[in-house]
């Protein structure tokens, strides 16, 4: 497939969402639904792309130029409808042969069924191509009125449709690859005498027919044209990748014990045999190697987890690595770049962030450990904190290899715990503990005799009083 022109019209409001976030940003499975557009324009060859912005138009366009480099945004001052949008890039469009327009927010067409679209297009010699599908209930789309032959005569918006045509079945899906020339040449002529007061893009159908120009529907599975326009569909759409991606994954050797109940987002990659339990979230560029287990009701975001890891329930790992063999959970939180090394441990209501675990150290549970270096083969005891935070810097904390840090020991950072050193339970560490030393920091225990006596006979003379 050679490549084409592709313009995405990514400006309107999403009234019926109700919400100040952009339409076209609301995410599905972790991503905003431009991103599935714009990666399937990609998939499918599109070696230029532009993108018509409007309502949020700083927010959408910081977006794109974050993730997809090299496309021109072009910004819709006021939002007059669909063929207004594309006037908006009249200047972009000069100059190109074809160009495939279609609206941010269809995250549901698939790559092939574009590239399919382009070469049904060009080995056609049609001057406008629009992909259709049929609906067992069309209510919502625009509806296709066939001509003679294979030829359309014309789309009529349901708002604007007579009763017989509302009855046909097949509808736009609002993606069209057309020429550019007869494009920009009847884009004028569209008018906006019709129920919303806008310039509809479909209109240039019956406008191309009439002027004897071949416009012809491709028809394709009817999920690929659900558009978004409400909550409600967005829920549908977000259900229907979820399954598409699920499927794709077990293919490969995946394996999913309940679908309706793992999300994983599209940029993820999952190696095989790797397994994941109900309520599992893998999103951004998270990565599972082979063999690994996630456990029910953990959450893997911009994660990397490598061979065999092994991964309780109730955890959560964002933007950190976890080599191959370690251990994790239940109730673990791996957060902010953190590492944990080949067969590590952080167990249960341990709290790693932006941290360094050694190859086979354990952190077995209930410990907050922050800015730190751990090296090999270290046992960090229960309760255990790195105290890092002053107010207003973060420190350093460092132990190495071989130590025993005591249950109960607050490391105040900047400190260094050297190796083969131990800390004594319940200690403030302030100092430096020396490699192979004990550190103590804590008050010297006092028993005061008959205390609980005496307390019982003060008490019970208040009463007496």
């Amino acid at each position: 497939m050679a490549g084409f022109s592709s313009l995405v019209l990514a400006a309107g409001k999403g009234k019926r969402m109700k919400s100040s976030l952009p339409k076209v940003l609301h995410p599905i499975l972790g991503e905003p639904m431009i991103y599935y557009v714009l990666s399937s324009l990609r998939e499918a060859g599109s070696s230029s792309i532009g993108v018509v912005v409007g309502h949020g138009a700083e927010q959408v366009s910081s977006y794109v130029r974050g993730l997809f480099e090299g496309v021109e945004l072009m910004v819709q001052g006021e939002q007059r409808g669909t063929a207004d949008a594309v006037r908006t890039a009249s200047s972009w469009l000069s100059g190109r042969e074809e160009v495939v327009v279609l609206p941010g927010d269809a995250p549901l067409v698939r790559s092939s069924t574009l590239s399919r679209a382009v070469e049904r297009f060009r080995a056609s010699g049609a001057d406008m191509l629009l992909l259709s599908a049929e609906l067992e209930d069309p209510s919502g789309y625009g509806r296709v009125v066939r001509g003679e032959g294979e030829l359309v005569r014309a789309v009529v918006e349901e708002k604007d449709a007579s009763p017989e045509q509302r009855a046909i079945r097949e509808v736009n899906s609002g993606i069209y690859v057309f020429k550019v020339e007869p494009l920009l040449s009847l884009l004028p002529r569209v008018g906006c005498s019709n129920a919303q007061g806008e310039y509809y893009l479909t209109d240039l159908v019956s406008l191309f027919a009439e002027g004897g120009l071949r416009v012809l529907a491709l028809q394709v599975d009817g999920e690929e044209v659900l558009g978004v326009n409400d909550r409600w569909q967005l829920a549908l759409a977000s259900r229907a990748m979820q399954r598409r991606i699920n499927r794709f994954w077990c293919e490969r050797g995946v394996s999913i014990e309940d679908p309706d109940s793992a999300f994983v987002g599209p940029r993820a990659v999952l190696e095989e045999d790797v397994r994941l339990s109900p309520f599992v979230y893998v999103l951004g560029r998270s990565a599972v190697g082979e063999g690994s287990f996630v456990g029910p009701n953990t959450l893997l975001r911009d994660a990397v987890l490598g061979r065999r890891v092994f991964v309780h329930g109730f955890c959560v790992v964002e933007g950190s690595t976890v080599c191959d063999g370690a251990r994790l959970g239940p109730f673990a939180y791996v957060r902010d770049g953190a590492l944990l090394e080949e067969e590590a441990f952080a167990g249960r209501f341990v709290e790693i962030k932006g941290s360094s675990i050694g190859k086979r150290t354990k952190v077995p549970h209930l410990s907050y450990i922050g800015d730190a270096t751990v090296g090999c083969d270290t046992n960090i005891g229960a309760g255990t904190i790195t105290c890092n935070f002053d107010g207003q810097r973060k420190h350093p904390t460092r132990i190495g290899d071989n130590c025993f840090i005591g249950s109960d020991t607050m490391l105040v950072a900047p400190v260094e715990v050297g190796d083969g050193a131990y800390t004594a339970a319940g200690s403030v560490i302030t100092e430096d503990v020396p490699p192979g030393a004990l550190g103590v920091g804590r008050a010297r225990q006092r028993n005061i005799a008959d205390w609980a006596r005496r307390r019982a006979l003060a008490r019970g003379e208040r009463k007496g009083d």
